[in-house]
């Protein structure tokens, strides 16, 4: 099964960070840097690595920035990928999608499971589309 997750808001707390629309505003990208984690990245990565080991392919699939400008879709894709490996280093991503504000995740992906925190984007996705809040107990029921 694939299991996907989104980035801001879901795993990495992006809207935390001190005056984070004013500096993407900017094009400054460290803000996705400077992010916390929204719940235990060690805990996450065991059951990532688990469920990876059992066959479920793992991906990220995030938005970047509703900007319209090429070097900064490019930053800002660095500096999600830096936030991953800074923060679930053990982690084998099957894929990392970073992708243009707006895209519909469901056609970017193909499906699967998907933990992501705005609502619009989980009703567009169906059924197995859940809130952050249930990262834990649906990836303890996959195992």
């Amino acid at each position: 099964m694939k299991i996907w997750f989104d980035m801001d808001g879901t795993i990495a707390d992006l809207y935390g960070v001190k005056n984070w629309l004013e500096r993407l505003n900017a094009h400054d990208a460290t803000p996705y840097i400077e992010a916390c984690p929204l719940c235990s990245m060690n805990a996450l990565a065991k059951l990532l690595n688990a469920l990876h080991k059992r066959g479920h392919y793992i991906g990220i699939i995030s938005w970047c920035s509703a900007d319209n400008n090429r070097d900064y879709y490019h930053a800002v894709a660095k500096a999600k990928y830096d936030w991953l490996r800074a923060h679930l280093p053990s982690v084998c991503f099957d894929a990392l999608l970073f992708v243009p504000y707006g895209t519909d995740k469901a056609q970017a992906t193909g499906g699967g499971v998907l933990f992501d925190d705005n609502d619009a984007i989980r009703e567009g996705w169906g059924a197995d589309a859940y809130e952050p809040s249930e990262i834990f107990a649906v990836l303890r029921e996959l195992l």
